[in-house]
């Protein structure tokens, strides 16, 4: 499963190097407004505990870990809504992705200009909520017209997606995301996704800060955690120019007693890479065999004919049934041969419900 997460931010932030650390691609980075004009892409292996375990249990040919894509897109100035910048380009790659990660400068530094002149997130955030509001406002206006003409007719259905429409642009000239209404039904949830509204979208707000923040945060930190209250988003705080610094080092020991110095268990693009995986209602799955060792991604919730399709399309078309063995079950007594032989394998229909964690082999036919 592709999952595209966009870095965001206003220009100078800190959003290139941030994509610098998390990727195996380089993003140019530089002291100067639109340094990333074209998007640069990056694929990023999602760490994870378990699979190393399994790695040392199965001990397989190759490891295969799961996968997030990163997006760097070029810096929004205000005005992107009307075009200024690179605003419509901006709001195109915006679109594409399936979450927001929008870094806001949490950081004194005056050597690092700030296009506008001061350290102050919480205006950063709001430059670029209204720029997104003001583009979705576009949208839903122009599908509200569309709606109200219909619904002259007496179709049901346009009177009601009227009524939605009429709910959503309130909510957008409030000045609020459109990401705070919770749609009444499935049919709300149906045209609210429809509409690909940019403020929609699952946000993780990423406060970059110096070194002395790195731990407990700043004012800026805290102003920005009151900003966002009640908005459905999460926060991390996290040092871009920190974990730049850890990338250069070579060593996996040199990595750790840096990272202890400074007082942390993991480098912050661990933590931002699982946030952002949560943001979007991912689990994992794996699977275990001599020639590999796997993981895989899926939605929450998907049973398991769903998650063989994640695979490939021929194991959903052709689902038989799935083995599972429970992760702890699989770390307790060490082979897939000794959780067979102690019950610890189950088989399992197309009602069963995925649970993040599961060792699984798949039987189809097609």
């Amino acid at each position: 499963m592709a999952l595209k997460c966009g870095i965001v931010g206003l220009p100078n932030v800190g959003k290139s190097t941030l994509f610098n650390c998390l990727s195996n691609a380089k993003a140019q980075s530089a002291n100067f407004p639109f340094c990333t004009i074209e998007p640069n892409v990056g694929t990023i292996n999602v760490p994870d505990e378990r699979l190393e375990k399994l790695e040392e249990l199965v001990k397989p040919e190759r490891v295969v870990p799961t996968t997030v894509e990163i997006v760097d897109i070029a810096g929004l100035v205000k005005g992107a809504s009307k075009g200024e910048g690179l605003g419509n380009k901006f709001l195109g790659n915006i679109r594409e992705t399936d979450a927001v990660l929008h870094v806001l400068r949490c950081f004194e530094d005056d050597n690092i200009t700030h296009v506008d002149g001061s350290i102050n997130p919480v205006r950063d955030k709001e430059v670029i909520d209204t720029e997104l509001q003001l583009k979705d406002l576009e949208t839903v206006t122009a599908a509200l017209e569309k709606a109200r003409k219909k619904s002259k007719s007496g179709d049901k259905e346009a009177v009601r997606k009227t009524a939605f429409l009429e709910k959503v642009t309130g909510i957008l000239e409030e000045g609020k995301n459109a990401r705070v209404i919770d749609p009444a039904n499935d049919e709300e949830a149906l045209m609210m996704k429809e509409l690909t509204l940019l403020t929609a979208k699952p946000v993780l707000y990423v406060c970059n800060v110096d070194e002395a923040s790195v731990k407990e945060g700043n004012s800026h930190t805290k102003a920005v955690e009151e900003a966002v209250e009640g908005e459905g988003a999460e926060i991390l705080i996290l040092g871009a120019a920190i974990e730049a610094d850890i990338t250069e080092l070579e060593t996996y020991e040199e990595r750790q007693m840096f990272l202890e110095e400074l007082g942390l268990a993991q480098p912050g693009v661990n933590k931002l890479i699982r946030k952002a995986y949560n943001l979007l209602n991912l689990n994992t799955f794996f699977t275990a065999g001599e020639k590999e060792v796997r993981a895989w991604t899926f939605k929450a919730g998907s049973k398991a004919p769903q998650a063989a399709g994640v695979i490939h399309t021929d194991f959903e078309k052709g689902f038989i049934r799935a083995e599972v063995i429970k992760y702890a079950d699989y770390l307790a007594l060490r082979s897939e041969n000794a959780c067979r032989d102690a019950g610890k394998l189950s088989v399992e229909g197309k009602e069963y419900v995925v649970q993040d964690g599961d060792v699984m082999h798949f039987r189809f036919n097609v």
